[in-house]
This record gives structure tokens, C-alpha cells and sequence, in this order.
């Protein structure tokens, strides 16, 4: 049991930190304009620190409760397709400054999310249930970098 902890501990720690490596807040971000609905920066920080925690907490959840090596190898498919989206955002966004391309990325990490409810609900309803902070934050985020992209565009 203690392997599972520290792999889903290790990589929630290495996309949190991943993710504030390629989001720097500089002018270019500060001077976009964006929606009346936009949360403070420091808000983000903890949010994603909780909903990579829940992530994590879900996977050893699931790892636990997978029945057979198929199941255990459905969890990990479904964590690691939701890792390589989750890790692809910031960089399209914040370092090649392409919110628009980061909006088009955004719908595959939305849907890995989804897949990951879906995909976890017949092995573990509580890991299942974890990830929807997760999904509910992405939607928000998602109609965030819409509306970026809508009153900013074109981007370059």
C-alpha cells in the first residue's frame, strides 16, 4: 500500500510544481484582459495543491479497490493520459503565450477527466467522486481561457 501512496503523492508533487514552473505571471499575462469573473492569481496555488491531493487520494483509492491487474492497468491509463494533458496546458498557455492554442488542449484535459470519472465509477465510487472538483475546476478554467481568447485574440 505504501508504493501507491508515494507514486500518486510524487507525481501530484512533480504536476503542481511542473505547472508553477510554466506559469509565470508577468506582464504579458497581467496585461490581457480577462473576465469580471477571474479569480485572484493567488487563489490558484491552492486550489490546484487540493485538487492534485484529491487526484492522488483518488488513485490510491482505485489502485486499491481494482479487483484484477486489467483494472489496476485501466487506472493507471486513465491517470497517465490525464497527467501528459494536465502538463501540456501551462506550457501552451503561459510560455508560448497561445491561450488560444491552450483553449484547443483544454477540451482533451477536460475529456481525460471525464474519462477518468467514467472509467473509475465501476471500481471505486469514492475515487470516482474525488475527481470531480478536478472536472468542475477545468470547466471553469475552460470557459476562463475562452474568454481570455475571446477578448484578447488574435494571438501570434
Amino acid at each position: 500500500m505504501t508504493v501507491p501512496i508515494l507514486v500518486a503523492a510524487a507525481v501530484a508533487v512533480l504536476l503542481g510544481g511542473l505547472g508553477g514552473l510554466m506559469t509565470p505571471i508577468d506582464g504579458w499575462y497581467r496585461d490581457l484582459r480577462k473576465p469580471a469573473l477571474q479569480p485572484p492569481n493567488w487563489l490558484f496555488g491552492p486550489a490546484w495543491t487540493v485538487i492534485l491531493g484529491l487526484a492522488a487520494w483518488s488513485a490510491v483509492i482505485a489502485w486499491t479497490a481494482a479487483p484484477d491487474g486489467s483494472a489496476r492497468m485501466t487506472v493507471v491509463i486513465l491517470f497517465a493520459t490525464n497527467a501528459v494533458f494536465h502538463a501540456l496546458w501551462s506550457p501552451l498557455f503561459f510560455r508560448a503565450r497561445r491561450p488560444d492554442w491552450a483553449l484547443i488542449e483544454v477540451v482533451f484535459l477536460w475529456a481525460s477527466l471525464v474519462a477518468l470519472v467514467v472509467g473509475l465509477w465501476p471500481i471505486s465510487h469514492q475515487a470516482s467522486a474525488l475527481i470531480v472538483p478536478y472536472l468542475l475546476w477545468v470547466s471553469f478554467a475552460s470557459w476562463l481561457n475562452s474568454a481570455i481568447v475571446r477578448l484578447n485574440r488574435p494571438f501570434a
